[in-house]
């Protein structure tokens, strides 16, 4: 008996995500669920960001019932009992029976034929197991209890504190809602295509969806909404308005289209490194007044310079893990000091193109200091025709504007920059410094 359409796609979908470093938010949006039912699809999305939130977790709990190591077994074989013991241990509108034969069968599928056995047996102790812990330290029991890294929560501990780290910890776990903005269309217009919605907590043009299928709307695929969490979204406020803007890094686009809506009157260039995702940026933004360029920023030329400037920089994304959970498992402590360095020459080739008395905003994803403030500090002692602008102020001013709705100005700020963290506010987690040139 072969495994049901919805397994085997999230089979297929997590074998690349392990073998590849492929990325499952794209996946899950690629031909592979094709041919899957509304119901199937549901399924197996479920299957693959559990799999991914709560790896370290299922992976504890497949060791304390066999006696092999997971990291000595197959990835088709490990992946298998993965996608079993999430069923197992969290969807309980699924028969255990039905979790187990369906990843027996896609070991055997695999043709790892010497494996069958082995998997039967470790995913039938599974089913009656209580959970399991060896964790000696806080850090270890949110590591565990979580799913994170320990080397994460311990340094989230350190600079947070613990009740924030296991806020963040919680987030990330859960289900992430859908939070959009209009980009031409109107919220009667969504009503009638039977999306539900509630305003959004930071920004108040942002609407927080809670039922129907936005992207099958035909709002979303003419162009006129845009989904996008509000710190993102805030980020993009902070740039406020100009005549020429830059966009440094602009995929996969939804700060360019924000900018565009918000100065329909600016030209705006939008510079992207990948070809392949400058054209998805071509088909994705329909506003007039942005220039879509294929460029490396760090030697990008031109001949003229900008008021307003992005830099929302490539980053670790640990301020996504909610909607990107597969990061964690893949990011070291070393590759922190990569990014930095790739981070360093893009910011300091960004404020290259501020003109007099004008603004760049340098943003992140990512809750790492190395990423953030490091970043915003070196690059700042080298450029002293520049200073610090206060986001507290910015945030202020945005509010009395009535665009900013989140009551808690100071919980967002430290020094002058914005912070926002997951859990602790209802977003993603995002850093953002602004650049004023003297004029």
């Amino acid at each position: 008996m072969a495994a049901s359409p919805a397994r085997n796609a999230a089979y297929q979908i997590l074998l690349r995500v392990v073998r590849h470093d492929a990325y499952s938010s794209e996946l899950l949006h690629s031909d592979l669920l094709r041919d899957l039912s509304s119901a199937d699809r549901g399924l197996c999305t479920e299957i693959v960001l559990g799999v991914l939130r709560w790896q370290s977790a299922l992976d504890l709990a497949i060791t304390a019932v066999s006696d092999k190591n997971v990291r000595s077994l197959d990835p088709e074989v490990l992946t298998a009992l993965r996608i079993a013991a999430y069923q197992i241990r969290f969807l309980d509108r699924i028969p255990a029976r039905a979790a187990v034969n369906e990843s027996v069968e896609l070991v055997r599928a695999a043709r790892k034929r010497s494996a069958v056995g082995f998997a039967n047996a470790v995913l039938r102790k599974l089913v009656s197991a209580p959970p399991t812990t060896n964790a000696r330290t806080p850090a270890e029991d949110l590591s565990q209890r979580l799913a994170h890294p320990q080397w994460l929560v311990s340094r989230w501990m350190e600079a947070f504190g613990a009740a924030a780290t296991q806020k963040i910890c919680e987030f990330d776990q859960s289900v992430p809602e859908m939070t959009v903005r209009l980009h031409g269309a109107t919220a009667d217009e969504l009503r009638e295509q039977g999306i539900e919605f509630v305003p959004g907590s930071l920004v108040s043009g942002a609407l927080r969806i809670i039922s129907g299928d936005v992207t099958a709307s035909e709002s979303y695929r003419s162009g006129r909404v845009f989904i996008q969490d509000e710190a993102s979204q805030l980020v993009a406020l902070l740039v406020g308005r100009g005549s020429h803007i830059l966009d440094c890094c602009a995929a996969p686009g939804s700060k360019t289209a924000a900018l565009a809506f918000r100065n329909p009157e600016a030209h705006i260039i939008a510079v992207e490194l990948h070809p392949h995702r400058a054209r998805l940026l071509q088909e994705r933004i329909t506003s007039t007044n942005v220039e879509i360029l294929t460029a490396d920023v760090t030697t990008f030329q031109i001949g003229a310079s900008f008021d307003r400037v992005l830099a929302d920089v490539p980053c670790s994304g640990t301020g996504t893990l909610a909607r990107n959970p597969e990061i964690k498992w893949k990011l070291h402590k070393s590759d922190l000091v990569d990014l930095q360095t790739r981070q360093v020459a893009i910011l300091s080739a960004a404020l290259r193109h501020v003109a007099p008395a004008g603004r760049a905003i340098y943003s992140t994803c990512s809750l790492e200091a190395e990423e953030n403030s490091a970043v915003v500090e070196e690059v700042l002692g080298s450029h002293p025709e520049f200073r610090l602008g206060s986001c507290r102020d910015e945030l202020v001013r945005l509010r009395d504007e009535g665009q900013f709705v989140w009551g808690d100005i100071d919980s967002m700020v430290r020094g002058a920059f914005l912070r926002t963290l997951p859990g602790v506010h209802p977003a993603d987690g995002f850093f953002a410094a602004i650049f004023e040139r003297a004029g």
